[in-house]
Formats: C-alpha cells, sequence, structure tokens
C-alpha cells in the first residue's frame, strides 16, 4: 500500500509549479467564474447608473423640449405678402427722396438767406429737422431691403434750384416754398400711415411677421408728420402769404411735389 501511494503521488510531485494550478478541482474554477459574473454585473450596473445621472442633468441645464410645451393651437406666423412688401418698399423710397429733396432745398435756401437774422435762424432749424429725417430713412432702406430711388442726383438738383429759386426772390417767398412743400408732404404722410393701419388691421395679424417694426414704423410717419407741420405753420407765421403771385407760386411747387412723389413710387 505504501508503495502504491507512493507511485500515485510521484507524478505530482515532479510537476512543474506553473501547472500546477491548472489542476485544482473544478468547484474552485466555479468559484472564480461566479466572481467574475459577479463583478462584472456591478460593473455595469454602475456604468448605467452614470449615463442616467449624466441624461438628467442634461435635462435640467438644457429644460425640456419646448415643442412638448406648445400649445396645441398656437397662431403660426403670418408672411408679408408680395404686396405688403412692395408697400413698404415703395412708402422708405418716396420717403427718403422726398427728405433728400427738402434737405437741398434748405441748403439752396440758406447759401441766400442763411445770413439773415430773422429767417436764417428759422430756416436752419427747419433743414436740421430734414437732416434727422434723411438720416433715419438712410438706416431704415437697408433694414427693410428697399430699393433706393434711382434718381438720387435729380432729387438734389432740383431740391437746390427750388431752394435757391425761392430765396431769390424774396424771404416771403422762400416761406412760401415751404408752405406749398410741407403741405403735400404732410398729406402724403398722412396717406401712407393710414395705409399701415390698415395693413396692421387685417384680420391674422395679431401674427403678422415684423409687426413689431411696422408699428415703430408708423410711429416715426407719424412724429416726421407732425415735424413737417411745425414748418408749415411757421412759414405762415411768417409771411408766407405775403409772397408774389402766392396762390400760382404754392400750385406750382405743389404740383412739382407730387409730380415728384409719383415718379419716386417707380424709380
Amino acid at each position: 500500500m505504501p508503495s502504491t501511494m507512493a507511485s500515485s503521488m510521484l507524478p505530482r510531485l515532479l510537476l512543474p509549479s506553473a501547472v500546477r494550478p491548472a489542476l485544482r478541482p473544478v468547484p474552485a474554477i466555479a468559484r472564480s467564474a461566479r466572481a467574475l459574473a459577479v463583478s462584472s454585473s456591478r460593473a455595469f450596473s454602475a456604468t448605467a447608473l452614470r449615463r442616467d445621472d449624466a441624461a438628467a442633468a442634461a435635462t435640467a441645464a438644457t429644460g425640456p423640449d419646448e415643442a412638448s410645451f406648445a400649445p396645441a393651437d398656437a397662431t403660426p406666423i403670418k408672411k408679408l405678402t408680395r404686396e405688403q412688401h412692395r408697400l413698404l418698399d415703395e412708402i422708405l423710397r418716396v420717403d427718403q427722396a422726398g427728405e433728400i429733396g427738402a434737405n437741398f432745398i434748405y441748403k439752396g435756401q440758406m447759401a441766400v438767406l442763411g445770413r439773415d437774422p430773422k429767417v436764417g435762424p428759422l430756416l436752419h432749424h427747419m433743414w436740421e429737422q430734414e437732416v434727422v429725417h434723411l438720416d433715419k430713412f438712410n438706416a431704415l432702406i437697408p433694414q427693410w431691403r428697399a430699393r433706393p430711388s434711382l434718381l438720387y442726383p435729380v432729387w438734389e438738383a432740383a431740391g437746390y434750384a427750388v431752394g435757391v429759386g425761392s430765396a431769390l426772390l424774396g424771404k416771403e417767398a422762400a416761406m412760401a416754398c415751404t408752405e406749398a412743400v410741407e403741405t403735400v408732404i404732410g398729406s402724403h404722410y398722412n396717406d401712407q400711415i393710414r395705409a399701415l393701419l390698415q395693413l396692421l388691421d387685417v384680420p391674422g395679424s395679431e401674427n403678422l411677421e415684423r409687426r413689431d417694426e411696422i408699428e415703430r414704423l408708423v410711429e416715426t410717419l407719424q412724429k416726421f408728420r407732425d415735424d413737417e407741420l411745425e414748418h408749415l405753420h411757421t412759414a405762415m407765421e411768417h409771411d408766407a402769404g405775403k409772397a408774389p403771385m402766392h396762390g400760382v407760386f404754392t400750385a406750382v411747387v405743389q404740383g412739382g411735389c407730387k409730380l415728384a412723389i409719383e415718379v419716386a413710387k417707380k424709380l
């Protein structure tokens, strides 16, 4: 018996130590496998938990999907029609052209009467207001992508000629020129304001595209109209009615202004 046991143990004793672990009993290997599975499961659960935490943090930072809170009956923005775009384009082009002409009328009058102690300061004050008007329309034209008038040099030359010509006829004629021009322009601004208010009053206009900007444009036109009417009253208070051939002179100037408006609508 001892010899038999010694012979059975001999192979194990002769095996290298590196090979001996491979001969562990099967139950020990099973326990190691179970331990590895448990460890892997815990690692997977920890990774999933970190992902859930990250998603929750992202939701808290950005907020829930806005579309989920959008009212089901929300009214979409109503786009401006081609005709409405045309109206806005025309208004801005005509008004810019008119302010160019007005600036050069006063420039011409100042060239002749600028040193007059009575009329000079009046002309200068009115000219300063026209400069503000022109600056505003120069800013609005690109803002609305409106097409400016193609006759820019014509309005400059015509305005300067009217300004110098009226001033050469005397102080009263210069004031009569202002009276005639501002009478037409005041009425013209009123027509534009009514057209824009009608645009803002059509059904569904509560959500009209660029509505706030159109409302601000109406306010601008109202302010400029009031400035022009102030010029009209100033002219009448300073002897515009005493100009030679007052009726004929003002009718000619008014006719020229109305013609210029119609031309500027197209060109």
